[in-house]
C-alpha cells in the first residue's frame, strides 16, 4: 500500500463575472499582478490512492474549466462533486467529455437531489442522448446524489457533504479527509466553502479539526448572498483552521492590498494556488 500522497489545486478564484470584468476599467481589472486575474472558482484535487493509482477529482466545472485544465495538465477525472447548479460553477460540465475520452471510462457526478436535477435539465445533450437528432460527442457521466452531512468514500478519501447557505438558496460544501491518515502533517481535513453568507451550527460542528479552509469572501460592501471581508475573517476565526484560504472574489478585492490587511494564517487564493503534495506553497 502506498502513501496517498494529495495536492489540492485551486482552479478558479473569481466571483461569477471573473477579473477582469467585461467593460471594466477599475484597477483590479488593469492590474498587472497576475494574482488579481480571477477565472471563475472551482478547485482541483489531484491525489495517489491506497493502491497507488493516480486520482483527480473536480470540485465543480466552472465556465473556465477548459483553460484551467490546460493551464494544471489535468488529464483525467475521476470523479465531479458539484456545491450548487449556479451558471460559474456548471456551465463547464460540457468539457469533461474530453476525460471520457482519454480514459474511456464514466464519470461519476455527484450533487444534491435539487442540483442533480437541475444538471439533467439544462443538459438533455447529456442525459437523454438517445434524443439527439444525430450522434454526437458527449460526455457520459453517472449520477450520484448527496446528502448533507453523510459522507461517501472516494478512493481513499471520505468526502462529507456540508449544508452552506447561499443566501436563501441551500448549497453544499466539501469536508475532505483521508480513510487512512499518513503519518506527520497534513493539509487534510480540508473544507471547501464558496458561495457562502452564512454556515449553520451542524456545519460548523462538522469543520471541526479542519486543517485547511477556503472561504468564500466577495468584497467589502454587502451582498446578500456572499460574505464580506470582515465575514469572512470572523467565521476563520471562529472556525480556527490552520490556514484559511478566500476564494469567489470580486473586482473590489486587490489582492496585494486586501492580503496585507488579513490576521495571521489567513491569506488570498489564486488561480493556480498549489497547497500539498511537497509543493512547498506558503502556509
Amino acid at each position: 500500500m502506498n502513501e496517498p500522497a494529495f495536492e489540492f489545486i485551486v482552479l478558479g478564484s473569481g466571483t461569477s463575472a471573473g477579473i477582469p470584468a467585461i467593460a471594466c476599467d477599475c484597477a483590479t481589472c488593469r492590474s498587472e499582478d497576475p494574482r488579481d486575474t480571477r477565472t471563475r472558482t472551482s478547485a482541483a484535487a489531484r491525489f495517489t490512492d491506497p493502491a497507488g493509482v493516480e486520482r483527480v477529482l473536480l470540485i465543480d466545472t466552472s465556465p473556465d474549466l477548459r483553460q484551467q485544465v490546460l493551464r494544471e495538465n489535468i488529464t483525467r477525472c475521476d470523479g465531479i462533486f458539484h456545491t450548487h447548479h449556479h451558471v460559474d460553477h456548471l456551465f463547464g460540465l460540457d468539457e469533461v467529455r474530453r476525460f471520457n475520452a482519454v480514459m474511456k471510462e464514466p464519470i461519476p457526478i455527484h450533487a444534491e437531489a435539487r442540483s442533480m436535477e437541475h444538471v439533467q435539465r439544462v443538459h438533455p445533450h447529456i442525459f437523454k442522448s438517445e434524443r439527439n437528432a444525430n450522434p454526437s460527442f458527449v460526455a457520459t457521466l453517472l449520477p450520484h446524489v448527496l446528502e448533507p452531512g453523510e459522507p461517501i468514500e472516494f478512493h481513499g478519501l471520505r468526502i462529507t457533504p456540508l449544508r452552506i447557505l447561499h443566501g436563501r438558496l441551500p448549497i453544499l460544501g466539501f469536508r475532505l479527509d483521508h480513510l487512512d491518515p499518513p503519518p506527520g502533517r497534513s493539509i487534510l481535513p480540508l473544507a471547501w466553502c464558496t458561495d457562502a453568507s452564512s454556515i449553520p451550527p451542524e456545519t460548523l460542528c462538522l469543520l471541526d479539526g479542519v486543517q485547511t479552509l477556503f472561504l468564500d469572501m466577495l468584497r467589502h460592501r454587502h451582498h446578500p448572498t456572499h460574505m464580506t471581508v470582515d465575514q469572512a475573517v470572523a467565521m476563520a476565526t471562529h472556525i480556527g483552521a490552520r490556514e484559511t484560504w478566500f476564494i469567489h472574489m470580486a473586482h473590489e478585492i486587490s489582492h496585494a492590498e486586501v492580503d496585507a490587511t488579513l490576521p495571521e494564517g489567513m491569506k488570498l487564493a489564486w488561480d493556480g494556488l498549489h497547497l500539498g503534495a511537497g509543493v512547498g506553497a506558503p502556509v
